[in-house]
């Protein structure tokens, strides 16, 4: 066999714990853009906290950040999921159908992902792992 389940073992709980490190790190850019301008992103000047794009950036933040260091991974991602799911079918699905006509492959890979987390929870390298609740 290709991959032991030993080697399977050992390095599936370090993959899960550096995926879920690099999107949240991924998504906390797209909070940190619509709430402080950094990195810029033009669409965003004069968002508005108090908006639907202003709840988006403070999930985005708040969610980001925990998800990037892994506590309460799987709450904070099934919330993240479900506002994705909402992201895609309030602003892309009535464009077009298929996502990668409407531009929410992002949208779709991010909610699956986060609903991954929820089911997988943290991995490796995470504070609920050192809190002793390393699936939370």
């Amino acid at each position: 066999m290709f991959l032991s389940p030993a080697l399977l073992a050992t390095w599936t709980p370090r993959l899960l714990g550096l995926l879920r490190i690099i999107v949240g790190f991924l998504y906390l850019q797209h909070g940190t853009a619509k709430l402080f301008g950094a990195p810029h992103v033009a669409m965003f000047d004069g968002l508005q906290l108090f908006s639907l794009m202003g709840a988006a950036g403070v999930l985005e933040l708040v969610g980001g950040t925990l998800l990037l260091v892994g506590l309460f991974t799987r709450p904070v991602a099934f919330i993240l999921s479900g506002q994705m799911a909402a992201a895609y079918f309030m602003a892309h699905a009535p464009a077009a159908f298929l996502p990668i006509l409407n531009g929410g492959e992002l949208a779709v890979l991010y909610c699956f992902t986060f609903l991954y987390f929820a089911a997988a929870g943290a991995g490796a390298y995470s504070l609920d792992g050192l809190r002793g609740k390393a699936g939370a």
